[in-house]
């Protein structure tokens, strides 16, 4: 009965962690609406800046989301992540401790 509950267990576990995968961008290296090119490290780095603000305006619309899918790939991801880190890790994000 341990053995089974344990595998139930196992299985359920890898198929939630699997549905985390993240799958292929279909917009990658496409047009944006304007015509540009697709995102890159600057525009990654400054979304991932912004992203307090347009996370909350994305939940009152359709029109915004938090991840431009039009990026050239994963410097668009490092420029991101590099933003985001600067805002909730990073020195504009950073506190003093008192001791």
């Amino acid at each position: 009965m341990r053995t089974t509950t344990a595998v139930a267990t196992a299985l359920v576990v890898l198929l939630v962690v699997s549905a985390c995968a993240a799958g292929p961008n279909p917009g990658v290296d496409t047009q944006t609406l304007g015509g540009a090119g697709p995102y890159g490290f600057w525009w990654g780095l400054w979304q991932g800046m912004i992203l307090p603000v347009t996370f909350v305006v994305s939940l009152f619309t359709d029109t915004v989301s938090v991840y431009e899918v039009h990026n050239n790939g994963n410097w668009y991801d490092v420029g991101y992540v590099l933003g985001i880190s600067m805002v909730f890790g990073g020195p504009l994000g950073a506190r003093r401790a008192r001791g």
